[in-house]
């Protein structure tokens, strides 16, 4: 079992960044492979970035590519998504998961945090 809490969201401007945090709870926070997914209004949640459990793989859709960049402190318990460049459409929900496959697909990932909001104005 695994609790997530995110933090760090917020109100930017366009150009600006933030860095989302996640905390984790649990002892079995190091075998977990962990993403960030995002859901604006109105949209089905989407796909961002996401790391297996040793940090040595990630993987960023398209349109983040270059501008966000997800890590992790097991030691900690810790994921972050450090994120720049931000543009408008960045506006969402963003959510942490944990799960047991490297991937993009929600259905993958078993534990979910309940979210923080980023809005960047342009």
């Amino acid at each position: 079992q695994v609790q997530l809490v995110e933090s760090g969201g917020g109100l930017v401007q366009a150009g600006g960044s933030l860095r989302l945090s996640c905390a984790a709870s649990g002892h079995t926070f190091i075998s977990y492979n962990m993403g960030w997914f995002r859901q604006a209004p109105g949209k089905e949640r989407e796909f961002v970035a996401a790391i297996n459990w040793s940090g040595g793989s990630t993987y960023y859709q398209d349109a983040v590519k270059g501008r966000f960049t997800i890590s992790r402190d097991n030691a900690k318990k810790m994921v972050y998504l450090q994120m720049n460049s931000l543009k408008p459409e960045d506006t969402a929900a963003y959510y942490c998961a944990a799960g047991g496959v490297f991937s993009v697909e929600f259905s993958s990932y078993r534990f979910w945090g309940q979210g923080t909001q980023v809005t960047v104005s342009p």
